[in-house]
């Protein structure tokens, strides 16, 4: 699936493809303790907070991608600190608009219904499936990281 390959801005290919009918959709946004894995790639102390940001990207009334952030306490200071603010506006659009911006580590995943976020991602969509297929990738802007995991829905198939 060409959509777990892309290197570029998912947020901009998906305004290619809805226009004026893409939307972001803040599912929640709290401070939480990342799991050992995520910190580790962010190389932070596990015990370390990071915030949380869940958010579902639409075409009209239909989830296409529904992606979890982890970022930093450290990546929220200085010039990034207006990242905790985003609401439904895309982090995407955020990103790629720095020129130093590295993807780093991407990794491939299939969730089952047996994971907990199978039933997040596909919350309010009335989409049924056996799996859902996602990336997680390292960002790096300068010296600066946060983890974004992206989970393509059935309905991105069809746009």
């Amino acid at each position: 699936m060409s959509w777990l390959r892309d290197q570029g801005s998912l947020t901009r290919r998906l305004v290619n493809r809805c226009g004026p009918d893409f939307s972001v959709r803040l599912v929640g946004q709290q401070w939480i303790q990342p799991r050992i894995e995520e910190a580790l790639l962010l190389n932070i102390p596990p015990r370390q907070k990071v915030l949380l940001r869940q958010v579902q990207l639409l075409c009209g009334p239909q989830v296409l991608v529904y992606a979890r952030s982890i970022i930093p306490l450290q990546t929220l200071r200085g010039r990034h600190r207006h990242l905790k603010y985003l609401g439904d506006k895309p982090l995407g659009g955020y990103l790629f608009a720095h020129p130093d911006l590295v993807r780093e580590h991407q990794q491939i995943a299939r969730i089952l219904p047996k994971d907990p976020l199978f039933d997040i991602a596909l919350s309010g969509s009335r989409q049924e499936c056996e799996c859902i297929w996602g990336r997680r990738s390292l960002f790096r802007i300068g010296t600066k990281s946060l983890l974004v995991s992206e989970f393509f829905l059935p309905g991105v198939l069809r746009h």
